[in-house]
C-alpha cells in the first residue's frame, strides 16, 4: 500500500521557542494538519456523518522522533504515508523534509494511529466501529 500525500509549510515565528527552533508540539499539529488536508483532498473529513450517525478519528497512538531543528522561515515538506489500514484504524507515517546546505534532509519522523469511532451526541461517548465503506473507497482511489 503506497498511499502518499504531502504539504509544504513555512515555520512561523509563533511556532518557535526562545532559541528560534520550532517547538516540539507543533510537529504533532503539522502531522494533524497534513492528515486533515489529505482527507479533504479525497472528499473526506475527520468529523463525518453517514446513515449510522456521526463518526471520527481520535488518536490512539502518536510519536515523533526529532532529527534536525526546524527554524523560523524554513520551508518544510510534510509527507504522509498510510502504512496500514485495519478494520477499525488507520496508521500514518510522517516525514518532515527540509533543505540544509543545499541538500534535502529529513528533520523528523512521526507516527499516528487513528481509530474510527462513532460519537453518541447525547452521552458524549465514543465506541470503535468498522471503517465505513465510503472512507475505504475514497482512500483506495488514491492507491
Amino acid at each position: 500500500m503506497a498511499i502518499e500525500f504531502s504539504i509544504t509549510r513555512r515555520v512561523e515565528f509563533s511556532e518557535t521557542d526562545l532559541a528560534g527552533i520550532m517547538h516540539f508540539t507543533n510537529f504533532y499539529r503539522w502531522m494533524e494538519i497534513c492528515e486533515h488536508e489529505f482527507l479533504r483532498s479525497v472528499g473526506l473529513s475527520v468529523d463525518m456523518e453517514d446513515e449510522n450517525g456521526r463518526f471520527g478519528w481520535p488518536r490512539v497512538k502518536t510519536s515523533c522522533r526529532f532529527k534536525r531543528p526546524l527554524r523560523f522561515e524554513e520551508e518544510v515538506e510534510v509527507k504522509l504515508i498510510i502504512t496500514e489500514i485495519r478494520d477499525k484504524s488507520i496508521s500514518y507515517a510522517f516525514q518532515f523534509w527540509k533543505d540544509e546546505s543545499g541538500k534535502r534532509v529529513k528533520a523528523a519522523v512521526g507516527e499516528v494511529v487513528a481509530a474510527c469511532v462513532s460519537f453518541d451526541q447525547a452521552s458524549g461517548s465514543m465506541a470503535p466501529i468498522m471503517i465505513p465503506e465510503v472512507v475505504l473507497e475514497k482512500i483506495n482511489v488514491q492507491s
